[in-house]
């Protein structure tokens, strides 16, 4: 495998312009504004260069942004990228909608009215947030999304006091073959006056908080929408399905908080409870493997290093090496190469799905 997990770096900034032209429209945190996206480098770079023990010792709780790179080792190109959040709402209010429903009876109608209706919420505001996960068209095979965003679970169980015991992904909500949101044409659209690729734009480079200032505050009855928007609550795009299968897989669920820029679906789980980040273990490696098949390995995920030296990848792994004690492994040759790991180095890693 010669792809790598690593983070972002100045040099990182005209590809991943290349890759957001790419996404489509609503891909709020990948946004084809180089502005937008220099400014996610710099304050990516500010959160990798703050020490796990400074981050602990001066007590504060930031919402750093940790934005990672797929790169291909062998031509250097930069295929993908992800990006995890620390603590959302920090800097200015989270917001969500929360589906509920309100019921009311008429006595004399003898009839019980049930009534679902979208709440403003800032409920999630606190936890921590996985996102931005692209992966260039080209190289939608052989594993990458998955390494993709489990890499993001290895690098937060490797720097778990940094993160909350809460965490969240938003998945991008229905765009039509226009590139209009059928949610914000129902809902938001008819506050602002702007249609939904101009509010997308903008919302990619200055945030959301605009929409939050003037969205009505009161409760929004879902039967006073459209079909198409009522239709859109809650669903994610076609080409999110699969991510919305991965966070299922890991434990996630859909608990009726949407997205109130495109209706999308926010899926939420316990921080320790993500299956990648629970049944993932620390060894040390007691040796490197030949190359090839390693008897009675572990197809896995490899993750070595913290912070800007974290670095993470697909290989075998054989664990407890007899002479060497049960929390040791041995790991494939080809894994050691594109990870940059040597014998006696530690290693968190997780069998492959």
């Amino acid at each position: 495998m010669t792809f790598r997990i690593r983070p972002a770096v100045d040099d990182d900034l005209q590809p991943l312009y290349e890759m957001a032209k790419l996404t489509g429209g609503g891909f709020t945190n990948l946004p084809p504004d180089r502005r937008a996206l220099r400014a996610k480098l710099d304050r990516s770079h500010a959160a990798f260069a703050r020490s796990d023990a400074d981050a602990s010792s001066d007590g504060s709780v930031r919402d750093e942004l940790f934005v990672l790179v797929l790169e291909n080792t062998v031509t250097g190109d930069v295929r993908g990228t992800c990006q995890l959040f620390t603590h959302v709402g920090q800097s200015w209010p989270f917001y969500s909608y929360r589906i509920g429903q309100l019921t009311q009876h008429s006595k004399e109608l003898s009839r019980t009215f049930r009534a679902d209706m979208l709440s403003l919420a800032t409920d999630l505001e606190g936890s921590s947030e996985v996102g931005g996960l692209f992966l260039h068209p080209g190289e939608r095979a052989g594993g990458l999304g998955l390494l993709l965003a489990r890499s993001r679970y290895l690098f937060i169980k490797a720097h778990r006091a940094r993160f909350a015991d809460r965490i969240l992904a938003e998945l991008r909500g229905i765009i039509d073959e226009a590139g209009g949101s059928p949610f914000w044409d129902g809902l938001a659209g008819r506050f602002f006056g702007m249609n939904f690729q101009d509010a997308d734009q903008f919302n990619a480079i200055n945030g959301h908080q605009f929409i939050a200032d003037l969205m009505p505050k009161h409760p929004i009855y879902t039967a006073m929408l459209s079909e198409s928007a009522r239709a859109a609550i809650g669903l994610p795009h076609p080409s999110g399905r699969a991510a919305m299968r991965m966070l299922e897989n890991e434990g996630f669920a859909f608990e009726n908080y949407v997205d109130i820029f495109d209706g999308g679906p926010t899926m939420t789980a316990r921080t320790d409870r993500v299956r990648s980040i629970a049944e993932a273990r620390d060894a040390t490696v007691a040796a490197i493997g030949q190359r090839g098949s390693i008897d009675g390995g572990t197809q896995s995920l490899v993750a070595t290093g913290s912070l800007a030296a974290f670095r993470c990848g697909f290989g075998v792994v054989s664990v407890g090496d007899p002479g060497a004690g049960a929390d040791t492994v041995i790991v494939s040759a080809e894994c050691a190469e594109t990870l940059g790991i040597a014998a006696g180095d530690r290693v968190t890693h997780v069998a492959r799905l």
